[in-house]
């Protein structure tokens, strides 16, 4: 089923004329979503929907290759093309104000990134994949003792070694760009198919896979000199390691999953737009991270 990269209203199969249209309609009536996906994606300039539909059509062309691949493109493109995302352009030496602006956004994130794994994992019935999500759940949210905590435990402990107590990020309510991405990921957790959700998500594991500097990124995610330099906390390093070590294995694992179970159950193209929906989240909540850290500039 096709479906609208902006909002996921859904058409026919490969029915790339009515979503023409569609993204037309909503963009004549000034809707920021679909305005914003036309000029990031296909043109600026004011084109009927028949003009369109070739250009939609290349977006979703998974050009000869996998849609890991398909996916591993767009993202690249998004956030790691010739300007990579502001955010990852801080986050290669990063400040105080930037870490913390992480640390004070992120924990509204991987509360909700558990919501959508645990979702995922009721709706399939791919042992594979609620094996593959019960290992998620524990690594970023539950740990697994003392010796191996998870991700959010490290986030937390990054914040204090940088002077913020837990007590006060855990209080500190949420920007709305961040609101309107967990809102986002929850209806796709809990609406669109298992497999679109799962893209969804891990697919933005992809942000610190530093095997993509292979496939065409610019940068890394950081500067890997920062884990062994003494410009930011131990327990900074602590976080950005964790990532930095497991992300690489999580989205290609998940990216796999998805492959193979979409071509399976014919959902690559829901899959391919509520991808492309949740990088535009990501976006925006990336661009939170920085705002939240302005708070904390010197």
């Amino acid at each position: 089923m096709t479906k609208c990269p902006a909002c996921l209203i859904g058409f026919g199969r490969e029915d790339f004329t009515a979503l023409a249209h569609h993204l037309v309609d909503r963009a004549d009536e000034s809707d920021s979503d679909h305005v914003r996906w036309l000029n990031q994606n296909l043109t600026r300039k004011r084109s009927s929907a028949e003009e369109l539909v070739p250009s939609l059509e290349a977006v979703y062309d998974l050009q000869g290759g996998s849609l890991t691949s398909w996916v591993k493109r767009n993202f690249i493109a998004k956030f790691y093309g010739k300007d990579p995302h502001p955010f990852v352009v801080a986050l290669q030496h990063p400040t105080r104000a930037t870490l913390l602006g992480y640390v004070v956004e992120h924990q509204h994130f991987l509360r909700q990134w558990v919501r959508s794994c645990a979702n995922i994992m009721a709706r399939t019935d791919q042992p594979e994949v609620v094996f593959y999500e019960l290992d998620n759940l524990n690594t970023e949210f539950g740990g697994f003792g003392p010796e191996r905590v998870s991700h959010y435990e490290l986030l937390l402990r990054m914040g204090e070694s940088l002077g913020v107590d837990r007590s006060t990020v855990l209080a500190t309510p949420p920007l709305p760009a961040t609101v309107k991405a967990i809102e986002g990921w929850n209806d796709i957790a809990l609406r669109e198919h298992w497999t679109a959700a799962m893209a969804a998500m891990h697919g933005l594991e992809l942000i610190a896979n530093r095997d993509l500097v292979e496939e065409g990124a610019t940068v890394r995610y950081f500067d890997p000199a920062i884990l062994t330099g003494t410009e930011i906390s131990n327990a900074a390093k602590n976080f950005l390691r964790e990532g930095y070590e497991a992300d690489v294995e999580h989205s290609e694992e998940a990216l796999e999953l998805v492959t193979r179970f979409a071509g399976e159950l014919d959902t690559v193209e829901e899959v391919q737009s509520t991808f492309l929906r949740s990088i535009d989240l990501f976006d925006d909540y990336l661009m939170a991270r920085l705002e939240r850290g302005s708070d904390f500039a010197d």
